[in-house]
């Protein structure tokens, strides 16, 4: 290990000279002495608030004094949890072409995993064009197996698998000769690709299948015009009877390309293709992606078994076909392999418009935070672009858990061929929905318990001593598709506070289980997750409480004569400030921290608080919506005014009810404040603060005025969500007039 130091950074090499680590000193310096600063300022501000309650002269007073308190606390603990990301801030870098040291048939195996649930919300095509990029891979073909998981049991998918199948055989080989980086079809025929016959006529095949899985899916069903062969017709008639639903159907594996069978066209090997669909019975649960994923762990164990386990969204396709060696970087390290147990990449995006209106981005959550862990224990698992080690599925690193069968032990040696008789016997017996009730919940595999199964997983495993690895190489290494909607960003937010909450307040929360696990500082970044959606109370109380108050001439903050007004100016411009150059740090735009920000505050008042509901209504025993997937297709009106751009309301949401009620009430009482502070009425030294407020979310909702007032197209708000809106205002003032005039 060969370590340089300079002012600023420690850059250490590690044995081998696969990767290397730098540690921003004085990144580190500056972010602990801002972190002690403002800690001293926020003791101040509750000193503050404790005498006004004290001093308060009426039940109103010390209600209105008591909610600002229980705002400023949640405030108070969520910066201290994210200053957790930022004590010990790492970076590494790898040399993978310093691999070619090591032999190619030394390299360990690779499973893939993809899921996918829904034909209509994820379209084949999209799911067919990931998996090509990874079977394309700059990797020893015999080593990479693709297990593709169907949880929808959908005939449109198998039969786009089969004809990515086909096409396969002329792609890999196309690659591999021309040294293509863009491995995916659709990203690379999209691009600025090199005109000739070659290329056309593998462009001419692409957009052969395309055309058929396109027409297949727009059908609904695999017509006999598009079977190929009896072969295929016997598959489907198979399985899909008259019985068969996408929630009661049994388990299907199909083999479509099998190493050291199958050749490309120029006779190369190809790598293991599988589709599955694991059984479904309404009479057991089925733990969501959770489950599905299992259900690969089991099949992949016995079919193939490698050490290597790759998991991918459906959308998020290989953009760099060195990625699996960047990854061996680090799990050849025998100093860094003990206590490995995945590497995670940074979930980065394709087509975000250039201000990332809704932002999609989640600089903080993908590329900021990350490096902020990885100087801890190492980065949560994020769901997509994740190498894992397999043993890290069995127990923790110094006690093995035995799985229930021999052929699932990690180190099992599969000899036999993974069509072979008993093999395919064995996996369909594992796929039955029964055996996820034998597992023993939270030792093996993904764990069960959250929506969120990633961030549970990763959290559980470094709990039990399994550390992780951030790699975040230049190019990068997986690219997705973003919701162009505000209504399925919030609704896919939604769904993540619904999991994350069901860690924060379970036995295995962070701010108890985690602590003696993990250590205080670790525990404190996985709790700055589970409790996202808390955001919502103190977001949700600003956005109504101060300016109820300012209709009314009521003032709760410090004068400008105030000393007080500076601690609060401070506190503002700190918490933006230090956020703002983080962000700008990790190759932000201003425009895109500004959206980051905007689109914090729509969280706050949309999916954080209806996620905090559900999850509150989900343990009284009340019915909830349950898991739904956030929509992959794209309609071209939408897609053209996200381009632009401009937002998208067009649903009828009691969310978006919510958002244009805090946009009407702080619009009108920041115009009536202005009206009465110019005739003489009101004093702005008293009402600047609650002013400030009010005129800062009228900035926010600048796109919300829009798209009630000045819009015509599909896009703009409801007009039933106007109206509703606007009657909720009315009614806020009333009542809150009513009970100041009663006091």
């Amino acid at each position: 290990m060969e370590t340089t130091a300079t002012g600023a950074a420690t850059t250490t090499t590690v044995n081998g000279g696969l990767h290397s680590l730098k540690v921003k000193r004085l990144q580190l310096i500056l972010n602990r002495a801002f972190a002690l600063i403002y800690l001293f300022a926020i003791l101040a501000l509750f000193y503050n608030h404790t005498l006004k309650l004290l001093n308060s002269t009426s039940f109103i007073s010390f209600s209105i004094l008591f909610l600002i308190l229980i705002s400023d606390l949640i405030l108070a603990f969520m910066w201290l949890t994210i200053q957790s990301f930022r004590m010990c801030p790492l970076t590494r870098t790898e040399y993978p072409e310093k691999l070619k040291n090591f032999s190619a048939g030394n390299f360990p195996a690779l499973d893939i995993f993809i899921c996918t649930a829904d034909p209509y919300k994820e379209p084949p095509l999209n799911v067919v064009n990931t998996a090509l990029s990874v079977m394309a891979y700059d990797y020893p073909v015999e080593k990479v197996s693709v297990y593709v998981s169907d949880d929808g049991g959908s005939e449109l998918t198998l039969f786009a698998f089969m004809e990515a199948a086909k096409f396969a055989v002329f792609w890999l080989p196309f690659c591999r000769e021309n040294k293509i980086v863009e491995r995916c079809p659709d990203a690379y025929f999209s691009s600025n690709y090199s005109e000739n016959s070659e290329t056309q006529k593998i462009k001419f095949m692409y957009e052969n299948m395309k055309t058929r899985i396109e027409h297949v899916v727009e059908r609904g069903k695999v017509e006999e015009d598009y079977i190929n062969s009896e072969e295929e017709r016997q598959i489907f008639s198979k399985y899909w009877t008259a019985g068969f639903t996408r929630h009661n159907h049994p388990s299907i594996i199909q083999v479509l390309l099998e190493s050291g069978k199958d050749r490309d066209i120029e006779g190369h090997g190809m790598p293991n293709l599988i589709y599955l669909s694991r059984e479904k019975s309404k009479n057991f649960p089925h733990y969501f992606k959770a489950g599905a994923l299992n259900a690969l762990l089991r099949v992949s164990g016995i079919m193939t078994n490698a050490p290597i386990i790759l998991t991918l969204d459906c959308d998020m396709y290989s953009n760099d076909p060195s990625t699996p060696k960047r990854a061996l970087c680090y799990f050849l390290d025998q100093t860094l392999r003990p206590n490995l147990a995945y590497v995670q990449f940074p979930q980065q995006f394709h087509g975000l418009n250039d201000a990332d209106i809704y932002g999609s981005e989640l600089k903080g959550l993908f590329h900021t935070n990350p490096v902020g862990m990885d100087g801890l224990r190492g980065p949560n698992y994020v769901g997509t672009g994740c190498f894992f080690h397999r043993r890290a599925f069995f127990g923790n690193p110094s006690l093995f858990e035995k799985p229930e069968i021999p052929e699932l032990f990690p180190d099992h040696d599969v000899k036999k061929p993974i069509q072979a008789q008993e093999i395919l016997q064995l996996m369909y017996e594992n796929m039955k929905t029964r055996i996820e009730n034998v597992i023993e919940r939270g030792k093996m595999g993904f764990r069960y318990g959250s929506l969120v199964e990633d961030y549970y997983t990763g959290y559980r495993l470094q709990c039990e001593g399994w550390k992780s690895v951030f790699c975040n190489p230049k190019r990068p290494a997986f690219l997705g598709d973003v919701p162009i909607s505000l209504h399925d960003v919030v609704s896919q937010n939604k769904r993540w506070s619904v999991g994350l909450l069901e860690v924060g307040f379970s036995k295995y929360s962070p701010l108890t289980f985690g602590v003696p696990s993990m250590g205080f500082v670790m525990a404190h970044c996985y709790a700055h997750y589970a409790f996202w959606p808390i955001w919502s109370i103190p977001i949700s109380l600003y956005a109504f409480i101060p300016q109820l108050a300012l209709l009314n001439g009521v003032p709760i903050f410090p004068k400008v004569s105030d000393p007080w007004f500076f601690l609060y100016v401070f506190l503002f411009l700190g918490a933006y400030g230090q956020d703002f150059l983080v962000f700008m740090s990790a190759k932000g735009t201003w425009k895109r921290w500004w959206n980051d920000q905007r689109i914090w505050m729509i969280r706050g008042l949309t999916s954080f608080l209806f996620g905090t509901i559900e999850y509150v209504t989900k343990h009284l025993g009340m019915a909830t919506q349950g898991f739904s997937l956030t929509s992959k297709v794209v309609d071209d009106d939408q897609g053209k005014r996200y381009y632009q751009g401009i937002f998208e309301f067009g649903v009828v949401s009691p969310m978006f009810v919510m958002l244009a009620t805090a946009a009407i009430i702080n619009l009108v009482a920041f115009v009536k404040a202005l009206v009465d502070i110019f005739k003489g009425d009101q004093s702005l030294d008293g009402l600047l603060i609650q002013m400030f407020i009010a005129g800062f979310v009228v900035i926010n909702c600048l796109p919300i005025y829009e798209a009630m007032v000045l819009r015509a197209d599909k896009g703009r708000m409801p007009t039933k969500v106007t109206i509703i809106s606007t009657f909720v205002v009315g009614i806020l003032y009333m009542a809150f007039a009513f009970i100041l005039r009663s006091v």
